[in-house]
């Protein structure tokens, strides 16, 4: 009312109050009434501030590519700031000119000089994965600027959110990298597949060695039979050698006992025959019923008997009937059962 205003400013707000081209109150988050005839106030914010940004470049190799980021920052020295940017406002709180926006927007472009310089020493793949380069060069030069530090602004902080190529572009790269994708995708498979024959030719050789391994093993217990076997042989044939050669050294024996024997039975047949050839010859000019009596001398009953039955025998024909009464018989029978 008359031109008295009241304004209420927040903690993030630095408010001045001039009267006359003198600052005659200053501070953070004022409240007051003031006269707006004759003050003018001046707001500035001192909160961070986040500025978005998207700017097209071209890099080395002539490629366009869509830079998208965002800028944090926060004016540090008001007073300074304000000296050179029109941050006052009217009774009802709204900034008489447009400095504030423009504040940004100067900023942003300072980004935009960074990254635009070092995008053109950059390929378009290097600029598609170079985020963190491209933030680390613009940092460095918004932090050296002196329109920056003239101004009275701290630089938080830079980041590069996106770097996209042309639609066409892009499709081309994702062709490339899904070829590449594929060719790695086929080299994976083909590697697997060698390996996989690789594998199956180490088992393989791994069985046939322990095939051979194997073979080895029973051509050896074989030859170990083989030798127990020659062995049991060897030691059969000296057993039967040894037998042998004892049953011809029996043999031997034996035959030296009957050559023995036989030149005694000889050497006794001899001597019989020489007492016998004696007894022949002293009983030659004998008559005959003589020696027959001598012999019959010491026999039994029945032999005699026996001898005169065959005397009967030899003079049958001289002999007409001849009886023999059943008592002969039996005394003949009778020293037989006695014998």
């Amino acid at each position: 009312m008359f031109g008295w205003t009241f304004i209420k400013t927040q903690p993030t707000q630095y408010v001045i109050v001039f009267r006359d081209g003198q600052s005659i109150r200053e501070g953070a988050g004022l409240s007051m009434v003031y006269f707006a005839p004759t003050t003018a106030m001046v707001v500035v914010p001192t909160g961070s501030v986040n500025a978005m940004f998207m700017f097209e470049e071209a890099t080395v190799d002539f490629q366009t590519v869509t830079l998208q980021g965002q800028l944090v920052y926060r004016i540090v020295e008001p007073r300074r700031i304000a000296l050179l940017l029109d941050f006052s406002v009217d009774s009802r709180g709204r900034y008489v000119s447009e400095d504030p926006q423009t504040l940004s927007q100067r900023l942003i472009d300072k980004v935009r000089v960074a990254v635009m310089n070092e995008v053109r020493t950059m390929t378009l793949t290097e600029a598609l994965v170079g985020g963190d380069r491209l933030v680390l060069r613009a940092s460095r030069a918004l932090r050296g600027d002196e329109m920056v530090a003239a101004l009275g602004v701290e630089v938080l902080g830079l980041s590069i959110l996106a770097v996209k190529p042309k639609p066409e572009t892009a499709r081309a790269l994702e062709a490339e990298v899904r070829e590449a994708l594929l060719r790695r995708a086929d080299e994976a498979t083909y590697g697997r597949r060698n390996a996989a024959v690789e594998q199956e030719r180490t088992i393989k050789e791994n069985e046939l060695d322990t095939e051979i391994a194997v073979e080895n093993k029973r051509r050896q217990v074989k030859e170990a039979q083989m030798d127990a076997d020659r062995a049991m042989r060897e030691k059969r044939r000296t057993i039967e050698r040894e037998e042998l050669e004892g049953q011809v050294a029996q043999e031997e024996c034996r035959r030296q006992l009957v050559e023995l024997a036989a030149a005694n039975a000889r050497q006794e047949a001899d001597a019989k025959a020489y007492g016998i050839d004696a007894v022949m010859k002293a009983f030659a000019g004998s008559d005959s019923r003589v020696l027959q009596a001598l012999t019959s001398v010491g026999m039994k009953p029945g032999q005699l008997m026996a001898l005169a039955f065959r005397e009967i025998a030899d003079n049958a024909d001289k002999i007409g009937q001849l009886n023999i009464s059943p008592d002969l018989l039996r005394e003949i029978m009778e020293p037989r059962e006695a014998r």
